[in-house]
């Protein structure tokens, strides 16, 4: 016969027994996929790595084979070439405004164009938004002549109006505003235009305020290709005073010297601008990106 065992017999076993502990998977402290991406993001940043370095380096470290990649001490004889050039701030200035100037219009133009295209439905409207669309499937190289020529015409060649017009407004701009727009609900307008409110009045009091994502990356996207912009300044500007950053930048170039050391400054001193426009943008950038991708 086998002993049988009295209830509190029972739970003083129980109490005695080590408690079973619960069973936890492992997590990471940060998300898998990051171990993906922090690899590949410092490989994209190892180009800008080496300009900061090379920026700091003498000329000669710069032509070294095998090259430095470590400056032996820091020199700051490239910047000190830069901005002692009696013409870099100028350019500098050049820059700034062809750039402002057609950040501004791309907002204001692109704005009205792409609400035009999401709400208003007139005669053509989809053939003309085809065609604006197939425009950005023709490369600058085609468009090149017929619109230095147009500059030509209007007497802008050799000025910053040569470079400020062909910018105004891009089929690109009005697409991505006009994608973000679809993505708004009707039901905000509607309720303005019952209080009144004409379709200007809506597009800058309800519309524009809840598409600052999208303004804020038409604005970068804009900034960045017409900060770096070289091809066509370099058709349609002659005279150095009316030269951009980068047009001026290869002035440092020369056909049997290159200083490398004020040519690596010289991008240093370029790139930042867009960095911190980009920085500062970010979120806005990739908010606008998920949201235009809701409707075609």
């Amino acid at each position: 016969m086998t002993a049988t065992t009295t209830a509190p017999e029972a739970t003083a076993r129980r109490a005695a027994e080590p408690a079973a502990l619960p069973h936890r998977g492992f997590r990471l402290p940060f998300n898998a996929w990051h171990m993906v991406l922090a690899p590949l993001a410092l490989l994209f940043a190892v180009p800008l790595i080496w300009l900061l370095l090379s920026s700091v380096m003498s000329d000669a470290e710069i032509n070294r084979f095998p090259p430095a990649l470590w400056p032996s001490r820091i020199d700051l004889g490239g910047y000190s070439y830069v901005l002692g050039n009696a013409m870099f701030p100028r350019w500098l200035l050049n820059s700034a405004i062809v750039s402002a100037v057609a950040v501004t219009s791309n907002l204001v133009f692109g704005a009205l164009g792409g609400y035009a295209f999401a709400r208003m439905r007139f005669r053509g409207s989809r053939a003309l938004l085809v065609l604006m669309l197939a425009t950005m499937a023709v490369p600058f190289q085609l468009t090149m002549i017929p619109t230095f020529l147009v500059m030509k015409k209007l007497g802008l060649i050799d000025t910053l109006g040569a470079l400020i017009v062909p910018t105004l407004v891009t089929p690109f701009a009005v697409f991505l505003l006009r994608q973000f727009f679809l993505s708004l609900p009707r039901e905000l307008e509607e309720a303005a235009w019952i209080d009144g409110c004409s379709r200007l009045r809506v597009l800058w009091s309800i519309v524009l305020p809840l598409a600052r994502p999208a303004l804020a990356t038409v604005a970068v996207l804009t900034f960045l290709t017409t900060w770096n912009d070289l091809t066509w300044p370099l058709i349609a500007i002659n005279h150095d005073t009316q030269y951009t950053l980068q047009l001026g930048l290869t002035t440092f170039q020369g056909q049997h010297h290159t200083r490398w050391s004020a040519v690596m400054a010289g991008n240093v001193i370029t790139v930042l601008p867009v960095l911190i426009a980009f920085l500062f943008a970010q979120k806005a950038f990739i908010r606008s990106v998920t949201s235009s991708g809701l409707k075609g």
